[in-house]
């Protein structure tokens, strides 16, 4: 029976209709009934190809890759989009020698590769360098790189993919037409790699092009923000963003909580997160990483046990974050039921989460459950040994060698970080041992195992060795080896030595300044430490917060209010960030030993995170300057907020009590010592025999001395002498006045 043509056009329609509901919904039943529907009625339809084209699509999206291949070798006949749409199907799913294969048919059977052609196979993920500069030299070959940008943006994601920067930038400057996407993807690539400065350059170019900036173009910036120095940076792309009205996308607050938390401005990261409209897993995430950095690290674990209250719940890095706080604080507990959430999971064998177990209970010192982690670990890596490796390190040298070797005979092969861990923990005989493997496998000139070996033998006594290291080196030796050697020198005491080989180099690094200038300070040259420092400012070397640390304590010990001043003032304008609660501690000292109280307090206050020692520093400058009741209240306050004192604290407080003449507060602290965990040492009893004695109680100060668990110290009967001498040169002044009247 034969069909009319208004028959024909029926059924053809009726097919478009059902490919267009496919299309809209795409369901892996539907697509099926629909293909076996067009098999059906593969004979009357008016457009076989562009229906069978459709049908291989729809699979390709379902991830249905074989059926797609399936309907494709069953076609009587293809046309170009047959072959563009199947192998974008082989490429989406790495199958790259399949879609080699129908792209060399296609070539084959006389058609041409197009646009879609070659970037359906530019994405493959498996395409290896040779395919991809064939690819390459075919779309110069037919002009599809110079059409347009679409094959060249291509292009330079998979150099990028290849880490084949060179090539990548080389393609970029090629294009002749360049869009949005080009440029975005070009700053991600550099991002990714750290390139931050050549990021801002291109990101400046788009600007001053007056590109339409979307998303991507911040996210690929913000990627190469990397430390504390990058602030400024990240600052400059928030107030674009904003600007932009970017700010509020969630991509870009998350990215920006990260480039805040990798600069050590925690306040900003937890600002972002607040005012964020929403959040999704990656903000949580951005935002613990940024807090487990910070000064109060347990922020991190709170906002951890507060993501159920937001309906969030934790994943993969998520607990990789918090294990690692865990890991910082100390707290064993926590990271126990940590572990028991992902046993209970069933997802701690998994390698990422495995690894990240084996660090947890290594740092935490339980180095039995860190090994049954190891065990458990199905497909081990060499990350499970470093991890592992680096435990048993800090702890028990012998086995850390022994299960080095054991790592060997199984076939891993080391990195720079597996040798300087193994390093740590050598003797001299098994020191010459590693270094002899190191030699072997070609190690010994790179920079991090080089460096490693010559802490490992100035450790080990043997300083000549570490520093023929320098003489035996092939290649030229970088500035890291030169600052170990002078760190060296410097540690002997050879002071002239260590500032000298800094001298040398041609381009020092901030860790270069800091051993020359603290060489020059333990050598009491202060007038060369002030000069070195300048010099330093003057060659662009930015100080961070161990160059402040130094300056400032040269000016605590010259007593130099006017020089501290000036540095703290630097610090403010320059660089804040810098002025952490170890830098903000150091000034409070300073202050408080050249006597400006009024700053003390004002550098407290500013300071974001105080810790015990902040506290400490505050009380002592109080108490030395006579603040007695000032500096108890502050002490009393210390101890509502969760603080627990130790040594320092107690003489801190002690020495504030007898400069305030504050006997029985003062007694009264130190009785209850030993309730907060405290052991009275000499320290502590020269300062209560002081506070008695200063205040008359000779025979209480006598008592105590006799007291001691321990002999008291000339410097104990001194102070109870002292005290003697001056209550009787009082009691004769007193007996004097009354003879006078």
């Amino acid at each position: 029976m034969s069909l009319s043509c208004g028959d024909l056009a029926n059924h053809n329609d009726r097919v478009v209709s059902l490919l267009n509901v496919c299309r809209k919904a795409p369901s892996f039943a539907r697509t099926k009934a629909l293909h076996a529907l067009s098999i059906t009625l593969c004979s009357v339809l008016l457009q076989p190809v562009y229906v069978c084209n459709n049908i291989i699509s729809l699979y390709e999206k379902l991830g249905e890759v074989s059926l797609a291949g399936k309907v494709f070798d069953q076609m009587p006949e293809r046309n170009k989009v047959s072959f563009n749409t199947i192998i974008k199907g082989y490429s989406k799913y790495g199958d790259v020698d399949k879609a080699w294969g129908v792209f060399s048919e296609m070539r084959y059977f006389g058609y041409l590769p197009n646009q879609s052609t070659v970037s359906g196979l530019l994405s493959c993920a498996s395409l290896d360098v040779r395919a991809g500069t064939q690819l390459h030299g075919l779309s110069l070959k037919y002009g599809l790189f110079m059409a347009d940008a679409f094959v060249g943006t291509c292009l330079l994601c998979l150099y990028g993919r290849l880490d084949l920067l060179e090539m990548a930038e080389q393609v970029f400057e090629d294009m002749p037409f360049k869009s949005l996407e080009t440029w975005n993807h070009m700053m991600s690539l550099l991002g990714h790699r750290g390139f931050l400065k050549e990021c801002m350059f291109f990101f400046r170019e788009l600007v001053r092009m007056g590109a339409s900036l979307t998303e991507s173009s911040f996210l690929g910036v913000l990627k190469g923000v990397s430390c504390v120095k990058d602030l400024d940076i990240s600052k400059q792309l928030h107030c674009s963003a904003t600007k932009k009205g970017l700010d509020c996308e969630i991509s870009v607050v998350n990215s920006l909580i990260s480039a805040y938390g990798k600069c050590g401005n925690t306040h900003m990261a937890e600002r972002m997160f607040q005012d964020a409209g929403s959040w999704d897993i990656v903000s949580w995430n951005a935002i613990i990483c940024a807090t487990a950095k910070s000064e109060n690290p347990l922020k991190a674990l709170k906002l951890f046990v507060s993501m159920p209250e937001h309906g969030f719940s934790p994943n993969q890095g998520t607990y990789v974050s918090v294990l690692g706080v865990s890991s910082l604080v100390q707290l064993l507990s926590c990271g126990r039921q940590i572990h028991g959430m992902l046993i209970k999971n069933g997802c701690e064998t998994g390698i990422v989460l495995g690894n990240a177990l084996i660090d947890f209970y290594a740092k935490c010192g339980n180095l039995e459950d860190s090994r049954l982690c190891f065990d458990y670990i199905r497909d081990k890596n060499i990350v499970c040994w470093n991890a592992l490796l680096s435990g048993y390190a800090n702890k028990d040298g012998p086995i850390c060698l022994s299960l080095f070797l054991q790592m060997l005979q199984m076939g891993f092969r080391p990195t720079e970080y597996t040798f300087s861990t193994a390093l740590k923990s050598c003797c001299v005989t098994e020191l010459q041992q590693l270094h002899s493997v190191i030699v072997r496998m070609g190690y010994e000139d790179n920079d991090y195992v080089l460096s490693s070996l010559m802490r490992s033998y100035a450790k080990n006594q043997l300083m000549n060795d570490a520093l023929l290291l320098l003489d035996w080196a092939s290649g030229p030796t970088s500035v890291v080896p030169l600052n170990i050697v002078a760190g060296i020198y410097s540690r002997r005491g050879q002071y002239h030595e260590s500032v000298k080989l800094i001298s040398t180099l041609e381009q020092p690094d901030t860790v270069s300044w800091n051993i020359a200038i603290a060489a020059c300070s333990r050598s009491d040259n202060h007038e060369e430490v002030i000069e070195l420092f300048k010099h330093m400012l003057q060659s662009n070397i930015r100080p961070d917060k161990y160059t402040f640390v130094s300056i400032l304590s040269l000016c605590s010990k010259l007593c130099d209010l006017t020089l501290g001043s000036s540095i703290h003032g630097l610090i403010t304008k320059t660089d804040f960030s810098c002025a952490d609660t170890f830098v903000c501690n150091v000034l409070i000292d300073m202050y408080g030993k050249c006597g400006s109280i009024r700053s003390v307090m004002k550098v407290f206050e500013e300071t974001r995170e105080k810790n015990l020692i902040t506290w400490t520093a505050l009380i002592s400058c109080l108490g030395i300057h006579g603040y007695g009741q000032e500096a108890l209240e502050k002490f009393k306050e210390t101890l509502s907020l969760g603080f627990k004192p130790d040594r320092v604290s107690f003489i801190s407080i002690l020495t504030a009590c007898r400069h305030g003449g504050m006997v029985k507060e003062g007694m009264g602290l130190f009785q209850k010592m030993k309730d907060y965990g405290v052991e009275p040492e000499m320290d502590h009893y020269r300062c209560a025999v002081d506070l008695l004695t200063r205040n008359g109680y000779l025979k209480e100060a006598e008592h105590l001395i006799r007291e001691m668990p321990f002999p008291a110290d000339a410097p104990v009967w001194r102070t109870f002498l002292d005290g003697c001498n001056r209550f009787a040169e009082e009691q004769r002044n007193t007996l004097n006045v009354v003879s006078f009247q």
